[in-house]
């Protein structure tokens, strides 16, 4: 149970975390700051480093059932009090949320509101107290924050290139805004999700999408034209002998070309197999068999089964480009055309009965693991693309409901309200609660009981 659950987890987690590195990388190419970016989920317990590049914390955590890219601005709830705290605190260089309440006469719940936000969008730095149990990626929030490193454009290391080292003040010192809190705030925006167009935003969204179909195509295309598959040949030729079965025990191996059974002349693999099925009766019958120039023949009497212990002889073959890219482009037509079926009331069950949950990817990759690396790959390819066409499901909060909430924003002219992006979260994540524990039902019946 251990190594099926270890190679579930292996599988699923890279796969995934080459999603969020898909959303993560277009995040980058539009100008959108990224805090972080983790294999595992958020977890208080971490390896992590920070780039001097880009400002990025990079890592790990021990809860390795995904990743994680935590994109500015993501987070659709805007405070009205975020403009006035972020020019305080800047003014300030370091303020407690004790010192805003008091200079602004915010509650609170209203000032980690806002400093909430403004820490989501790398515009304000956290600074933790061991002591009060504040941690990164702790429970609760920080009780105090500080203005982050900002060159004289504004810009900080979270927004890469653009960020002047050399004329940049120092993370916590004072830094006063050359315009109003409002123009400041805005200014923020922009380097968000929040404040970048409609085909960025959607450009970001199937990024994750695209990552995982291309990344399952290479790698389907690598095997096919540089390992190379195992194709069967129809030729009457023994590819293999199973030890200790009735053909291992009459003398037959690997390699002998079976001339007749039972008197019927054999030229294919499918000669072969109709000739035993009609000799498949219980009585003794002849088979010859051409080894080294010498025919021999030897007698056999096959089970109720027909089970003689002889497989069919394989070669392996090497595609060009072109052949594998063909053959990879199925999988990913024949993948999309399973899901869409899910859409079709007839065969909606019968797509979910044959669907499978973690715990059947994890039989399936063990499985996979012990058949070697080519075989662990091939289903590394397959379920990326699963994920990925998966994820295009115009169902919140997966990549293709955001994607359709965009699009209905676009076309109206303005964004829905918060109340009722988040109501829509809420029926899409109660939908797949529901579909996975119907499809863990069923693998547990059918792995495990």
């Amino acid at each position: 149970m251990l190594s099926t659950a270890f190679w579930g987890i292996l599988l699923l987690s890279c796969l995934v975390f080459l999603h969020e590195g898909g959303h993560f990388l277009a995040a980058r190419a539009c100008g959108v700051r990224v805090t972080e970016y983790f294999l595992g989920l958020p977890c208080r317990w971490r390896l992590a480093y920070t780039s001097k590049r880009n400002g990025t914390t990079f890592g790990i955590t021990p809860l390795l059932l995904g990743g994680y890219a935590m994109i500015c601005g993501m987070d659709p709830g805007e405070s009205p009090h975020a403009a006035r705290v972020l020019g305080f605190v800047h003014r300030r260089g370091t303020a407690s949320v004790e010192d805003i309440c008091s200079e602004l006469a915010l509650a609170e719940d209203e000032a980690y509101e806002a400093c909430a936000q403004l820490m989501g969008w790398g515009s304000l730095e956290p600074v933790y107290d061991p002591e009060r149990g504040e941690i990164p990626g702790g429970s609760t929030y920080p009780s105090t924050y500080a203005a982050p490193a900002r060159d004289k454009d504004g810009n900080t290391l979270l927004d890469g290139r653009g960020f002047d080292r050399a004329q940049a003040s120092v993370t916590g010192a004072p830094w006063v805004p050359p315009m109003d809190d409002a123009a400041f705030l805005e200014q923020e925006r922009k380097h968000t999700y929040l404040g970048i167009g409609f085909f960025a935003r959607a450009f970001m969204l199937v990024a994750g999408i695209l990552v995982n179909l291309v990344s399952g195509l290479l790698l389907l295309m690598s095997i096919y034209s540089i390992v190379g598959i195992e194709v069967s040949l129809d030729v009457n030729s023994i590819g293999a002998v199973e030890a200790g079965s009735q053909a291992d025990e009459i003398g037959l191996k690997a390699g002998d070309t079976i001339v007749s059974v039972d008197g019927v002349a054999t030229e294919s693999w499918m000669d072969v197999v109709n000739a035993l099925d009609t000799a498949s009766d219980g009585e003794p019958f002849d088979i010859v068999v051409e080894r080294d120039g010498v025919e021999t023949s030897v007698t056999a009497a096959l089970d109720p089964d027909g089970f003689l212990g002889i497989s069919i002889p394989t070669q392996v073959v090497r595609l060009g480009p072109i052949e594998s890219a063909q053959v990879s482009f199925d999988y990913i037509a024949q993948t999309a055309a399973s899901i869409l079926q899910l859409f079709n009331p007839a065969q909606t069950m019968e797509m979910l009965d044959s669907s499978t949950s973690i715990v059947g990817i994890s039989v399936m990759s063990a499985q996979a693991a012990a058949a070697g690396p080519t075989t662990f790959l091939t289903l590394a390819a397959l379920i990326s693309f699963s994920l990925g066409l998966m994820n295009l499901l115009p169902i919140p909060p997966l990549d293709g409901g955001k994607l359709l909430i965009e699009i209905f924003q676009a076309v109206i002219g303005r964004e829905l309200p918060l109340k009722v992006q988040t109501a829509l979260s809420y029926v899409g994540v109660a939908l797949f609660l529901m579909l996975f524990v119907y499809v863990l039902r069923n693998d547990v019946i059918r792995f495990i009981l």
